[in-house]
């Protein structure tokens, strides 16, 4: 029965660690601890299992956190969440994985937030939990987990679109920007970005990347335009589910180069997220 339940809960439990730490490998480590001590507590003295599982897997992703922040600190560029991909967004694992959605844009929002504020958002957006529940989770007040998800609300509503886009619509839009990509044909991709587009990659210091945000319709057009030029006939695209939304896999000479999502606001592509360190895409098919 012991772990019958944990294996219902273990999704759940999932979803908590990824959205805190960002890679898959951290979380699924978490997630493991979490069930040994699990095995070690006195289940019987437990009142509800979930609330039990759920307080310790989000304590471990903050512990966790605060010590991945040392090595985020000396990391080289950009840091952005490694990107769960499904190639075929209907698969029951996505739906496992992503119920409650968190896009690769909340998640650089949330990558600047201190851990237990970023626990508690995470908490009562994404998970529905009661103020008591988190206060008891992070040894706080409610009235201080309260301010916590105010404050950090406010930031993704300042920093992400003003309003959700339909995926068929998202698609559409990232299929037109996909082919005049491939056809490196700068002017249509320029129409399809906002005037003040902005454009983050993350290479890690193991792939060339942009050290700073590019803004500019242009200067993300540019980007892609250049590498059709210094690879020419060599580059392609790929669909793909990426952490829930219509994102495309880039390839050069059939080898995955990068995976980017994509952030649609008023009918233009508002933000592309760009994720190049190989240790952050060896979870997707490797050859086109």
């Amino acid at each position: 029965m012991s772990t019958e339940l944990f294996t219902r809960l273990r999704p759940r439990l999932f979803n908590i660690a990824y959205r805190m730490l960002g890679i898959r490998a951290d979380a699924e480590d978490v997630v493991q601890d979490a069930w040994l001590r699990w095995n070690e507590s006195d289940q019987g003295a437990v009142q509800s299992a979930e609330a039990w599982l759920v307080t310790i897997t989000t304590r471990l992703a903050i512990d966790r956190l605060r010590t991945r922040k040392v090595e985020r600190e000396a990391y080289i560029g950009w840091w952005l969440p490694e990107p769960i991909v499904e190639l075929d967004e209907r698969t029951p694992e996505t739906a496992a994985e992503l119920a409650s959605d968190v896009s690769v844009a909340v998640m650089w929002v949330l990558e600047r937030l201190a851990p237990e504020e970023r626990a508690a958002f995470l908490l009562r957006q994404v998970f529905d939990q009661d103020y008591g529940d988190i206060a008891g989770m992070l040894g706080k007040s409610e009235a201080s987990c309260r301010q916590m998800v105010s404050r950090a609300q406010a930031r993704v509503q300042q920093e992400t679109p003003r309003f959700e886009v339909p995926k068929d619509a998202h698609r559409e839009l990232l299929g037109k920007f996909m082919a005049a990509a491939q056809a490196a044909d700068r002017t249509a991709m320029k129409e399809l970005l906002s005037a003040n587009a902005q454009l983050v990659a993350d290479g890690g210091g193991k792939a060339t990347a942009f050290m700073h945000t590019l803004h500019g319709a242009g200067r993300v057009a540019g980007v892609f335009w250049s590498l059709e030029h210094k690879f020419p006939g060599q580059v392609s695209y790929r669909m793909a589910s990426i952490n829930g939304e219509p994102g495309l896999l880039r390839y050069v000479d059939g080898k995955i180069e990068s995976a980017q999502s994509f952030i649609m606001d008023d009918g233009k592509i508002v933000a592309v997220y760009i994720v190049r360190n190989p240790d952050k895409l060896a979870g997707i098919p490797q050859n086109i």
